[in-house]
């Protein structure tokens, strides 16, 4: 674990490059046809103008002109980023266009082959949960930095994993913070200051007052959950598929809440003393 702080980076020592994880909202256009005549009408109904700037994902359940689908878009406002994985594959690698996994699988997590230098401000972690395999007993500050960081937002370095467990975070998370794990759950026995994010790939468990921008199964995975025990989220995102405070039922607000993705229905929100 690493903490990150931009105003600690001199520029002599900045690297060439950095590897970041940033959570992005695009939206997904899902085509049945690859008519673009059918294709332009449907856009003329739905966007109201041609200056929206919307990143897309394309997901076609037919073969397409890639090339001339991707022109059409641009010139709508829309701007395509990559494909789902299917029939375009070829056409998008051609184009260089990213090549994103179906519904319910999992990216592949890029491993720099060295770790990252690690500053001397290292805020102090306990408990650092062991796989089944592993009876090291090693204490947490002699074992390797593993893929979760904790930085000041908006930047999140992603560092190299030698050991992928889950977590357990004793501290309380504060406004500005990002907490991100990837490789196992996410355990916070703290709290989740609003302003503040926690993040991890697999189920997020957070025993303290539950605030700021919740996110499990970020790269997809469908089982993943989120347990709270004072749910108020400024957002909660499972797999994906994300919710405002807005828009939580009110019912659910200041309670023990689980927050599991269910096909078909979106979010679930279940509180758990009611279950």
């Amino acid at each position: 674990m690493t903490v990150s702080d931009n105003n600690n980076q001199t520029a002599s020592a900045a690297p060439a490059l950095a590897l970041y994880g940033k959570m992005l909202t695009f939206s997904r256009l899902q085509f049945s046809t690859s008519d673009l005549g059918t294709i332009e009408a449907q856009l003329t109904e739905t966007l109201s103008n041609k200056s929206s700037n919307i990143p897309i994902l394309i997901d076609s359940d037919v073969e397409q002109d890639l090339s001339a689908l991707v022109e059409l878009l641009w010139s709508w406002g829309l701007q395509p980023i990559g494909v789902v994985t299917g029939l375009l594959d070829d056409q998008a690698r051609e184009q260089r266009l990213a090549i994103f996994p179906a519904d319910g699988k999992r990216i592949e997590r890029i491993v720099p082959s060295k770790t990252a230098p690690t500053p001397s401000n290292k805020p102090k972690e306990d408990n650092r949960a062991k796989s089944a395999n592993d009876t090291s007993t090693e204490s947490a500050a002699n074992i390797p930095a593993t893929e979760t960081t904790i930085s000041s937002l908006p930047d999140e370095t992603l560092l190299s994993a030698q050991h992928i467990t889950s977590l357990i975070y004793d501290q309380m998370l504060r406004s500005g913070q990002s907490l991100n794990h990837v490789g196992g759950d996410l355990i916070l026995t703290n709290s989740v200051n609003s302003g503040a994010e926690a993040i991890t790939d697999n189920s997020l468990h957070v025993y303290g007052r539950a605030q700021g921008r919740l996110v499990a199964g970020a790269t997809g995975d469908k089982d993943a959950r989120i347990f709270c025990q004072v749910f108020n989220p400024s957002l909660v995102s499972v797999a994906g598929t994300y919710c405002l405070r807005d828009n939580l039922p009110e019912h659910v607000i200041d309670k023990p809440v689980q927050v599991k993705f269910v096909e078909g229905e979106g979010l679930v929100f279940i509180v758990m003393d009611e279950a």
